[in-house]
């Protein structure tokens, strides 16, 4: 059954993996990766990544992208948003701790965001929702 855009938002509001597709090369198929988010109310969800990533230069190439939100628990149920590229700012040191505090453990935050520092610049990449697909498929 589909969701609402209320029960969508909210969803995309937890902590889950996203995965992530764009347009590939010529004669390649699309990239699709994992990837951590951060979701704003209202249609819009960013991505860090490191700036010279093939995904940023992909997103940057087609100018659009996906993102695949799902769980398993308690019930199986997705979103999917895609849309065009908002914009594509440097990543700066609050967006990592904002990322990162998303998703890693207070007692390894510090090592992480060194890690993402020691990868290089880090490109913060924010997607205009255009398009929702959603499903909550119950237990199974």
């Amino acid at each position: 059954m589909p969701l609402s855009l209320e029960e969508r938002e909210q969803f995309l509001l937890e902590p889950h993996i996203a995965s992530l597709a764009v347009a590939g090369a010529a004669g390649r198929g699309p990239l699709q990766v994992p990837v951590w988010y951060q979701y704003k109310p209202g249609g819009e969800a960013w991505i860090l990544t490191a700036a010279k990533s093939r995904k940023a230069r992909q997103i940057a190439e087609h100018g659009r992208f996906s993102l695949l939100v799902e769980r398993l628990e308690p019930s199986i149920r997705y979103v999917t948003v895609e849309g065009p590229v908002l914009s594509t700012e440097e990543g700066t040191d609050e967006h990592l701790v904002e990322m990162c505090t998303r998703y890693v453990r207070p007692e390894r935050l510090e090592a992480y965001i060194k890690y993402l520092k020691a990868e290089g610049q880090q490109s913060v990449i924010t997607l205009k929702v255009e398009h929702w697909t959603s499903a909550d498929l119950g237990q199974v």
